[in-house]
């Protein structure tokens, strides 16, 4: 697939199952999101491969974090199947230094997202398809503790990978770009 068509095409799938990338695919998609926009090359981020065992080790953090910030029981339901969702997530936390004046936090923030971003590309293109989750969650302490979070850390994202256990038939997204782009 080509860049053009893979930028307008991309869609996110929730349902994912096996296969995941091994370990080759991931290292370029991984490649991928180092290669993203990075004012000041800081490399601001990490990123916690999670699958097998670790998935359900995840599915205990999240419901630790929606008792602890007290979410609810519908929170609660989707922590609890939070493993069956993808063979493999990808947390990728934010590292935001707020010292360096040239670079703001805001600035890092976009940058550890954009390699996000890059790496959902990167997998897109080598056939995976896959969807980034975030919720209040992401600030539990104890999932925070296990993701070695410093306090100005952010966890970002949650990406899941796999393969679409039903790939949606969608109808090509057009928007009316009048709304979006003027010219100065």
């Amino acid at each position: 697939m080509d860049a053009l068509t893979l930028l307008t095409s991309r869609s996110s799938e929730k349902n994912l199952t096996l296969p995941a990338p091994n370990p080759e695919q991931l290292e370029k998609i991984f490649q991928a999101a180092l290669h993203a926009p990075d004012h000041g090359k800081l490399k601001p981020y990490r990123f916690i491969v999670i699958e097998n065992e670790g998935l359900s080790k995840l599915s205990s953090l999240l419901k630790s974090a929606v008792i602890e910030l007290n979410l609810g029981e519908k929170r609660l339901q989707k922590a609890e199947k939070f493993s069956q969702k993808a063979p493999m997530v990808i947390a990728v936390v934010a590292k935001i230094d707020k010292t360096i004046e040239k670079v703001p936090a805001w600035e890092q923030m976009l940058c550890a997202g954009s390699a996000t971003y890059a790496m959902q590309l990167a997998a897109n293109a080598q056939g995976f398809d896959n969807v980034w989750v975030t919720a209040p969650w992401v600030n539990g302490t104890e999932l925070r503790q296990a993701l070695h979070c410093e306090a100005n850390d952010k966890v970002i994202a949650f990406l899941l990978i796999g393969t679409a256990v039903e790939k949606r038939l969608r109808e090509p997204k057009s928007a009316d770009l009048t709304k979006f782009v003027s010219y100065l």
